[in-house]
């Protein structure tokens, strides 16, 4: 069943499990947390394509719902939020309010299967692990490096990666296809076949 969902385009990709830190100052999504924090919902992350990037949409049809976990006042007097990434959705539309707020008519992406890691991304456990070894990346992530799922999310929400990249594997339905592709996206160009030869 479609829903309505206030959505925050931004250029990045938040993934359910992830969290994401935000500065806010604008008055439409003051509004929002306002109205949010009230009904205890949450909005939408969409992945806003670079303005550069012409004759594209301006913003990604699959994202995550950010469900605020704590706010502050920050150092300049802006409102922060940490938030965390739960659900995925697929807008079907999306309106304009009055002060500017894009509101979206989703559908909500169901759960992905649950899968054991595949013994040939063991590589893909030990980077975790690396990460994970780093004081304030573990104290932000509780994760099960042998669920397929987690593991895809995890290192595709923390690795540096394009935004088209990232979002590709947040469009994936299949973990163990996720997986593949960051090991894909992982491997030194140099170890590439030249194709250039043939």
């Amino acid at each position: 069943m479609s829903t309505e969902l206030p959505l925050f385009p931004l250029q990045t990709v938040l993934f359910p499990g992830a969290t994401l830190p935000l500065r806010i100052f604008e008055q439409r999504y003051l509004s929002m947390v306002r109205d949010c924090t009230r009904a205890d919902s949450g909005f939408g992350v969409i992945c806003a394509w670079p303005a550069a990037q012409a004759g594209r949409a301006r913003h990604a049809r699959i994202g995550t719902e950010a469900i605020i976990t704590d706010f502050s006042t920050l150092d300049d007097g802006l409102l922060g939020l940490r938030c965390e990434g739960r659900r995925r959705f697929r807008i079907i539309d999306t309106r304009a309010r009055d002060d500017g707020l894009l509101i979206g008519t989703v559908d909500w992406l169901p759960p992905e299967p649950a899968a054991a890691v595949p013994a040939r991304f063991a590589a893909l456990q030990t980077l975790m692990q690396e990460l994970l070894s780093h004081r304030q990346t573990a104290s932000d992530i509780d994760i099960d490096i042998d669920d397929a799922v987690e593991l895809g999310r995890c290192l595709a929400a923390l690795l540096p990666l394009e935004l088209e990249h990232a979002q590709a594997l947040l469009e994936m339905s299949d973990p163990v296809s996720r997986l593949e592709a960051l090991v894909s996206l992982l491997q030194d160009p140099a170890d590439e076949p030249d194709d250039s030869a043939h």
